[in-house]
Formats: structure tokens, sequence, C-alpha cells
């Protein structure tokens, strides 16, 4: 059973969600500030956290910051009708995804449900090798699904998810273009809808992190209006 962290401010949306995701399976802990949930994360850290922007003692954009200092586990954003700076502000941190309020809460389960089965495939046990599994080498890059570990120049880079996964979706044909559509594909399920921006929002997070203190990361070149692609050399 996996643990859900619903962390918000709105006590009717931490009863309603909360009810709704233990129906469906979730244990879910709830926390009404960012504080409390990260006091509770320090002793016992969530399979998932679904985090409100807005909140008093610590905001969703702190507590996300010090959750990436230390796990890549996946986190979703709950924003407000009109904060689109709050959402691409927080994909450039490292947010898996984000839902606007308000919200569907069988939308919220789906994606929920989508980022813990790609959790599960990157960190699960395999036995058969595939090419899916296997350690990719491309240059100075080295991904290894099955540790969810990556290297870049000698360096290891921590990466969420979607990071990951739109990383290796790239790096595995090298020179071939994949339009922002195919990566939606490669990072969400049919039933979960992006804009290009979120594609964008990623990409740009993750040249950051794997850029190094003598250069930039260019490996991934942008094609405006077409799409993205992994040079080796």
């Amino acid at each position: 059973m996996s643990k859900i962290a619903l962390v918000d401010d709105d006590r009717n949306i931490l009863t309603s969600v909360s009810m709704t995701l233990e129906a469906e399976g979730f244990e879910v802990e709830t926390y009404n500030d960012g504080q409390s949930a990260l006091d509770a994360f320090n002793r016992s850290m969530p399979d998932m956290a679904v985090l409100d922007i807005k909140m008093p003692r610590m905001d969703g954009m702190d507590l996300l910051q010090r959750l990436r200092q230390k796990t890549s586990m996946p986190v979703i954003f709950l924003t407000s009708k009109d904060d689109e700076i709050d959402e691409v502000l927080g994909l450039r941190m490292g947010a898996d995804d984000y839902v606007k309020k308000p919200f569907s809460q069988r939308l919220l389960v789906e994606r929920i449900r989508a980022l813990l089965r790609r959790q599960d495939a990157i960190g699960g046990e395999v036995i058969d090798e595939t090419e899916e599994t296997k350690v990719m080498v491309r240059g100075d890059l080295t991904m290894d699904p099955l540790r969810h570990a990556v290297k870049w120049k000698g360096r290891d880079v921590s990466l969420t998810v979607t990071e990951f996964l739109l990383l290796q979706a790239l790096a595995q044909r090298p020179g071939f273009v994949k339009s922002r559509d195919q990566l939606m594909d490669v990072a969400y399920d049919d039933q979960v809808y992006v804009d290009d921006r979120t594609i964008d929002s990623h990409i740009k997070r993750l040249r950051k992190k794997m850029r190094t203190a003598d250069d930039e990361f260019s490996a991934i070149e942008t094609l405006y209006g077409i799409g993205y692609r992994y040079n080796e050399d």
C-alpha cells in the first residue's frame, strides 16, 4: 500500500481528498502546513507528496526545495486557477506535475497512479534485462534504470522520475528528434493532459541539474517549433 502525504491548509480539501484516496486503497497522511509535513518526513518519508503552494509556516515551494535535497520521490503541486508563474517555477524546482484548483478528484487519483507506476518501473526489481532496463552509456552520460542512477562526466545527478524518463527517451536515440507530443507520451499516461510548457519546464530543470562547474549542459538541443534531441558528442 503506497503512502501519500497530502499537505494543504484547506481542511475541506484534506478531508475530501484523503477520503477519496483511502477509498482507492492508499494510506494517507494529512498536514495543514509545510513545516508539520517536513517534520514528519524527517521521521518517515512517504511514497509521494501532494502539496499546496500557499500555506502558513512553510509554503509548498520551500517544502519542495528542502525535499529535493534528500529525495526524488514524486511530488504533485496543487495550484490556484491563475498561478501560472507558480506552476512553471514549481516544475523548474523539481515538481513532477501540477493540478489546478478546483480539480477533479478522479483526475488527481489518475495522476497519482501514473507517477507511482513510473516510480515502481524505475525503482522496482527487474530480473530480465531489456533495452529499457540495462545500463546505457552515451558519451559522458551513464544511466542505470534499475538503480535510478545517473552520472554526467563522472558526477552523480539526482533526477525526479519524470526527468529521468525524459532524458532516457532522448538519449536512447542520439541525433534523433523527439517532438513534445512524443515526450509527453513517454512522461505521462494518456488520461493525463499536459501542455507544451510542462515539458519545456522539465527540460530546463534537467539541463540545470546536469550543468557542471566547467560548462553548460548542451547535450539536449532545442529545435524550436519541432522538439528536442540528444547529441552524444
